[in-house]
């Protein structure tokens, strides 16, 4: 037992290691001229450096791509590990994890508003081997903090991969011609797997499969268990509650494509915006600082008056369903793209004077405008998120529960892929016609950020509807199984 906990700490450690590996590679090469582009001006208001080749950008992408990986294995095992503190037996308990997740993010956010404030602000006036270094030095600190609080913590018993169950789930019914008798081990229950039988995981007892996704069910075999593909009932069950959510999963990354937004397109924007805060000018990079702001108030508020009001209506532990929850996430970020669409009408109609269009001065706007999309775009990150760390640890089988919370994360991901994939389309299709693609060129004046934010709100339109088809479609886990 005590060997399986460390493990499961040294897993969360080693992501770690990951984030402070790739931080001191960027760390080194920000501070050695040698590693740096041959070209670096840093006189200018505006730092202007060449491309990175060979060795140099190796050395970059190296550093870049170990925090990414560090950074997505802690995101996915730590709502995870801090959720399972918690007793979900009780109603309290219950309602406790509900108010975790909104301080885990409300926590995320603090991290974010120190990010996009002093840390940009040492980059911008010491150096980028500062802003990493400080980095470094948090990461660093954070470890002996996690493992401060080892005596207390609930560890949950590394039982194999969860992809592991799902790939062998998938090949033994594509394999089998039809599904066959479950028939009982002496020893081992048919509806729980080996692994669970040895580390005495509770697992509800299922006597057959469900209806649903029945092609799955082929998967379950008569044969001795030592069989490589042998599935239990209950092996095959994890895996089509893992299937069932993943629509609700496929429908956030559109959410998570306007989001991209907010540190591409509206950071330039605001960047040509008067950025004049009394006597101080603020870094078009700390834009950001508003959605975080909104997140860290809001989230308090929904927790502590939102909620409690909500179950007090609908006479319900929950107040707010996950979906209901994931829902309003989705049309806020149509709210938000709307907004952003007439605020750059605004912002263009100013800018797109004859005496201001090739101008490098500030426009006479001041950069608040852009505060009024962020304000729908935090909020809507702020219900989506939360419900659907909540819903996939509700959702998922136990032994999955890391998998299914990682996909909000993975979602995040695939939002800003696939922000770049409509930028090529759109910027491919626009400048076919006589007149500038709307997102080419050196000069935003002269784009039409103003009809791509009309796209993105219609294409967001229509991912909500597509939501409420799998949402109004989908039972939770407990419901009558069909």
């Amino acid at each position: 037992m005590f060997k399986c906990i460390l493990k499961s700490h040294y897993c969360l450690i080693k992501k770690f290691n990951f984030i402070e590996q790739g931080l001191v590679i960027l760390t080194i090469q920000a501070r050695s001229k040698s590693l740096q582009p041959p070209y670096c001006d840093k006189t200018m208001s505006n730092v202007q450096c060449e491309q990175v080749h060979g060795g140099k950008a190796a050395m970059l992408f190296t550093g870049l791509y170990l925090v990414a990986l560090g950074v997505g294995g802690i995101k996915g095992s730590l709502a995870p590990h801090g959720a399972e503190q918690l007793d979900e037996d009780t109603p309290k308990g219950r309602k406790q994890r509900s108010t975790f997740f909104n301080y885990f993010v409300f926590c995320l956010s603090c991290g974010a508003l120190i990010a996009v404030t002093f840390v940009v602000w040492i980059e911008d006036n010491k150096g980028w081997e500062w802003g990493f270094g400080i980095s470094t030095m948090a990461i660093f600190l954070s470890i002996p903090v996690f493992l401060s609080g080892s005596t207390f913590y609930r560890n949950k018993i590394p039982t194999g991969s969860p992809l592991t169950t799902i790939a062998k789930v998938l090949i033994a019914s594509c394999f089998s011609r039809s599904s066959r008798n479950v028939i009982a081990n002496k020893n081992i229950s048919p509806f729980t797997s080996p692994q669970e039988a040895r580390y005495g995981v509770d697992v509800e007892p299922i006597e057959s499969p469900s209806e649903n996704l029945k092609f799955l069910n082929r998967a379950i075999h008569d044969e001795p268990s030592s069989n490589v593909l042998n599935c239990t009932v209950q092996q095959v069950e994890d895996v089509k509650i893992v299937f069932k959510i993943l629509p609700i999963f496929g429908c956030t990354i559109m959410l998570n494509c306007c989001l991209a937004q907010l540190s591409t397109y509206s950071v330039e924007q605001a960047a040509s915006m008067d950025r004049t805060l009394g006597s101080m000018k603020v870094p078009a990079a700390s834009l950001p600082i508003f959605p975080v702001v909104f997140i860290m108030i809001l989230a308090p508020i929904y927790d502590h008056f939102i909620i409690p009001f909500a179950r007090r209506v609908t006479k319900s532990e929950m107040g707010i369903s996950h979906l209901q929850r994931i829902g309003v996430g989705l049309v806020l970020s149509i709210v938000a793209m709307a907004i952003a669409a007439l605020v750059e009408i605004k912002r263009r109609n100013v800018a797109t004077k004859p005496d201001l269009i090739d101008s490098k001065d500030p426009l006479p706007l001041t950069f608040f405008w852009i505060a009024l999309q962020y304000l729908f775009l935090g909020s809507a990150d702020l219900f989506t998120l939360a419900g659907l760390l909540e819903f996939f640890f509700t959702e998922a089988p136990s032994s999955m529960r890391s998998l299914a919370t990682s996909l909000s994360w993975a979602s995040l991901a695939m939002g800003y892929y696939l922000s770049s994939v409509i930028v090529s389309v759109v910027n491919g299709v626009t400048g076919h016609s006589e007149n500038q693609a709307w997102l080419s060129g050196h000069n935003l004046n002269r784009y039409r950020l103003d009809l791509f934010y009309w796209l993105l709100c219609g294409l967001s339109s229509l991912n909500f509807f597509h939501y409420l088809y799998w949402a109004m479609r989908y039972k939770y886990k407990g419901s009558t199984r069909g």
